[in-house]
């Protein structure tokens, strides 16, 4: 059975919706929208200037990924964020990579596998130098992070692995493909550390694979918790500290 060839106004509606769908998941992942709000979506594309149609189809996707929640009849809403929920996942996600990690530098890579990943580490390179346009830059991250990733957790062989990295993923903030602290100074040194990983695995070093990919998830985290805490501070959500006792 063949698949019938998309008609170039479907290719366009696709490619339209695929950007709008990026270009929300990053308003999403920065806290661009209240948590608990619902999206308009009548309003949504008289703001971004686009049809209801591919608009809506972007929201589906992101509602697929949890990044939204979808009700019949009452739309998309921008679910609550929870620290300890994100803290929590990144703790379980740094033990899965960590094993995907060891796994694959036990199996060892094919050779597709390791031109994959020394071209998701090229990607990577490109969409980090400085002559990238920074409109583009964090998405073409996204892409070669998620790929890299990726590599790993097809090498370990593991379904165990991957179910777990599953349940992780279940809180979007924790996902590869999500980048939420996007400080590029940060970012190339968490880029850094894939190079490391790259090596153990190429080098058949379990113990130094499992272990760099642990601080890498890890550092990641504290990346994630500080950028929340800020965006609390700022949005005036953070408890109030209790008045200090003068003592004469």
């Amino acid at each position: 059975m063949t698949t019938p060839a998309l008609s170039p106004e479907q290719r366009n509606a696709s490619t339209q919706s695929r950007l709008l769908a990026e270009r929300l998941r990053q308003s999403l992942l920065d806290g661009a929208f209240a948590a608990g709000s619902r999206l308009n979506e009548v309003h949504l594309a008289r703001t971004l200037l686009v049809s209801r149609t591919p608009l809506r189809a972007a929201l589906q996707t992101l509602a697929g990924e949890g990044l939204l929640h979808h009700t019949p009849n009452r739309g998309f809403t921008v679910p609550e964020r929870s620290l300890s929920a994100m803290v929590d996942a990144y703790e379980m996600r740094a033990l899965a990579e960590g094993l995907a990690a060891r796994f694959a530098a036990e199996r060892g890579l094919s050779e597709d596998m390791r031109l994959r990943m020394e071209a998701a580490l090229v990607d990577g390179d490109k969409a980090l130098a400085d002559d990238t346009d920074d409109s583009a830059r964090r998405g073409l991250y996204a892409e070669a992070n998620e790929a890299f990733h990726d590599i790993i957790h097809e090498a370990a062989q593991s379904q165990l692995v991957t179910d777990v990295l599953r349940i992780c993923q279940r809180v979007p903030h924790t996902s590869a493909r999500n980048i939420v602290a996007f400080d590029l100074d940060d970012v190339r040194r968490r880029h850094g550390a894939h190079r490391k990983i790259y090596e153990a695995i190429i080098c058949r070093e379990p113990r130094e694979a499992e272990q760099v990919m642990r601080q890498h998830v890890l550092a990641v985290k504290l990346s994630m918790a500080r950028w929340f805490s800020q965006r609390e501070i700022e949005a005036g959500q953070a408890p109030p500290r209790k008045a200090s006792r003068v003592r004469g």
